[in-house]
């Protein structure tokens, strides 16, 4: 399936426009899944508040960012514009503390 030049268009535009953008299972207040509540848990422990959406509540946007960011698994996290990864990526840096940074 190929991406949505309008679901294209909304994901960068989310991307670019928030300095921490992560797309989710849920919301941070209700994750729907243990990855993402763990990604939530390590971004509320780093920043007081972080912009995110909920890709179970739009199928085109569920869809739309695993082609987006050719990564197949949610959540993902961008951090100014860059995509960092899913939940194990996310452990490892804030493990090492480069997502401290």
């Amino acid at each position: 399936m190929s991406l949505a030049p309008e679901t294209r268009t909304r994901i960068a535009q989310l991307v670019e426009s928030n300095s921490v953008m992560l797309f989710m299972k849920g919301t941070p207040d209700a994750p729907q899944c243990g990855f993402s509540a763990t990604v939530v848990g390590i971004l509320g422990s780093l920043i007081p508040d972080f912009a995110s959406a909920d890709v179970l509540a739009d199928p085109d946007l569920r869809s739309g960012i695993k082609e987006f960011s050719d990564w197949p698994t949610v959540p993902q996290l961008y951090v100014n514009g860059e995509f960092l990864g899913g939940a194990d990526i996310v452990q490892e840096m804030y493990g090492n503390g480069e997502l401290h940074q």
